[in-house]
């Protein structure tokens, strides 16, 4: 009997197909069995905890005493296939295309990603989806506000299956990008083209920003039963959102149930340890030498999110660049002062003043069951800057306003979709923002 075969019987199917199954057979060297594992994460789980079960495991099947020793790199097998890929000519490195919908971002890769307690189960279960072929779980939705990473995991599973499974057909869309693309069918007569694009020609889909179909009943009808076929064609579907399926209004009940049949996997904020290694990894991987004092200084101030933390980074480094200095404390905090948003004293009743002085309606007016336009407008616009600025859940805001959660995730649609048609919304809310952040309230 094999030691997979072995370890197959002591493990749970879903165990074994996330650590064991991607363990390939490397070389004997000095007495101990080498055994590659696909990243360093890998290895250091599968060290932790299946390594004196791996090495009994060897040793059982080799009828003596065995040591392994892990590593981090390809097979012997996979050697072989580099060898005979090298005769090819290379494609230039540029995003990798989708058989249908955006580009795959290069760096979004699963080695660029740096995993941490706020991660390490979203990134286990993305890598284990992507590098099973067959599998009872082949569905995961990623959820986590914007800026943690979703879209760079959903994407590197894209990129891991076109590296692993050459032939596999990968969609990478938003649901926006969905709904337009089935009304543009609709219109030009071609929505048997569209549903075979999907249904039948689709074998992993990639799909962004779920929560922008609430209200939207006939995508929600044709998008549950494309899911439906996939899934009983066994199909790879990962879903990313910034609220769960049960938070996000008018979501039709069989949508609902499809989106949730799937794993789901938070992403949280990244604590300071993992801010710093993301801030090491982004230093190494673009060839800037940052001191050590100023990433440990970008890591403690700016704690939002990923895109922002790269975005300090990035603006030290340019900020250097243009005037020709080095990296220096003095110089990285001229960069934060100017990102970090100063959220001292913006609370709930704050953002309520500030809100009921500019468009000169009362608190009173915010709370009340008015549905007059020029009321909810501001009660939507103090909900929104609410959600952005404190952190309050959609649930405590809502119950501020007297309203239902579902409510305020609705009134933060409306305010953001306003924002995107950039009109004189969007110049009002920029000057609301400002206000607060400059403590001017």
């Amino acid at each position: 009997m094999s030691v997979k075969s072995l370890l197959k019987e002591k493990l749970p199917g879903h165990s074994y197909r996330m650590w064991i199954d991607p363990i390939e057979f490397s070389k004997n060297e000095n007495g101990a069995m080498v055994l590659a594992c696909p990243n360093l994460f890998s290895k250091k789980r599968i060290s932790d905890n299946y390594g004196q079960m791996i090495e009994d495991a060897v040793s059982s099947a080799a009828g003596k005493a065995f040591k392994v020793r892990l590593i981090v790199g390809p097979s012997q097998t996979m050697e072989r296939k580099e060898i005979e890929q090298e005769r090819q000519m290379k494609l230039p490195d540029i995003d990798m295309p989708t058989n249908g919908g955006r580009l795959l971002r290069k760096d979004y890769t699963f080695d660029q990603f740096v995993v941490g307690k706020n991660s390490d189960f979203a990134y286990s279960a993305a890598l284990s989806l992507a590098a099973s072929n067959l599998g009872s779980q082949n569905a995961l939705y990623l959820l986590s506000k914007t800026g943690l990473g979703k879209s760079h995991l959903s994407q590197a599973v894209g990129h891991h299956i076109y590296q692993a499974f050459p032939n596999e057909r990968v969609y990478y869309i938003t649901a926006e990008d969905f709904m337009n693309e089935m009304t543009d069918s609709y219109r030009s007569s071609s929505i048997h083209r569209f549903k075979e694009k999907y249904r039948q020609n689709c074998d992993v889909l990639l799909l962004e920003d779920v929560h922008f179909l609430s209200g939207k009943s006939g995508t929600q009808e044709e998008l549950s039963n494309t899911l439906e076929t996939l899934m009983n064609a066994n199909k790879k579907i990962i879903y990313s959102s910034n609220y769960l399926p049960s938070d996000i209004p008018k979501l039709n009940d069989k949508l609902k149930s499809r989106l949730c049949s799937g794993l789901i996997s938070k992403i949280d904020a990244p604590d300071y340890k993992t801010r710093l290694r993301i801030l090491k990894k982004t230093a190494s991987s673009s060839g800037y030498d940052f001191p050590e004092e100023v990433l440990q200084y970008l890591a403690s101030e700016l704690t939002d999110d990923v895109r922002q933390l790269k975005s300090g980074f990035i603006g030290v480094a340019a900020k250097a660049s243009l005037l020709g200095s080095d990296v220096d404390l003095a110089l990285a905090r001229s960069v934060v002062k100017n990102i970090v948003t100063s959220r001292e004293g913006i609370t709930l009743d704050s953002i309520k003043r500030l809100v009921c002085k500019y468009y000169n309606v009362s608190i009173v007016d915010l709370t009340s069951p008015s549905r007059r336009q020029s009321i909810v407008r501001p009660r939507q616009v103090a909900m929104y800057l609410s959600r952005r600025y404190t952190d309050h859940s959609l649930q405590t805001i809502g119950k501020s306003f007297n309203r239902y959660h579902a409510t305020t995730l609705h009134a933060l649609k409306a305010v953001e979709k306003g924002v995107k048609e950039k009109g004189p919304f969007q110049k009002h809310v920029e000057f609301l923002s400002e206000r607060l952040e400059k403590g001017k309230i």
